[in-house]
């Protein structure tokens, strides 16, 4: 798929076929793009948790730094979870069933996979799967 063409400005249109190779090989890249910046920015935090080895005789900076680690770590275990959907819309693009949602087999939106690439259900397919979380969650 890496022999396809694209225009730096391209963006996916209705006007063309869905899921056509050209919009295919354009979420990959936004995919793959985005990988890549994940994992630079696990790479920085790494190395800054690393080289801030600060022994801080405040108990205050101490549990303040140790709180601003916790908080950097969490995101980064929610970052490592994005990769694993990342890598799932990578192999859904090599199958064929990317932008197609799991639900209904219908479409999903080329403004929802836009902004979110990784979507595995139109629109309408997740709101509906929010509102059924909302009746059946216990409160």
């Amino acid at each position: 798929m890496t022999d396809i063409v694209i225009d730096e400005g391209y963006r996916p249109t209705e006007d063309e076929p869905f899921m056509n190779e050209r919009q295919r090989e354009y979420f990959r890249r936004k995919l793959i793009r985005w990988k890549h910046d994940i994992l630079k920015e696990a790479q920085e935090t790494l190395a800054t948790l690393q080289s801030e080895n600060e022994n801080h005789p405040d108990l205050a900076d101490r549990a303040s730094s140790e709180t601003d680690r916790a908080i950097e770590l969490r995101a980064r275990d929610r970052q490592r979870k994005l990769i694993a959907k990342i890598d799932a819309a990578l192999a859904r693009i090599e199958d064929g069933s990317y932008g197609y949602c799991e639900e209904t087999g219908d479409p999903i939106s080329l403004k929802r996979l836009e902004a979110r690439p990784i979507a595995t259900l139109s629109l309408e397919a997740q709101e509906r799967h929010e509102r059924n979380e909302r009746v059946y969650r216990d409160d």
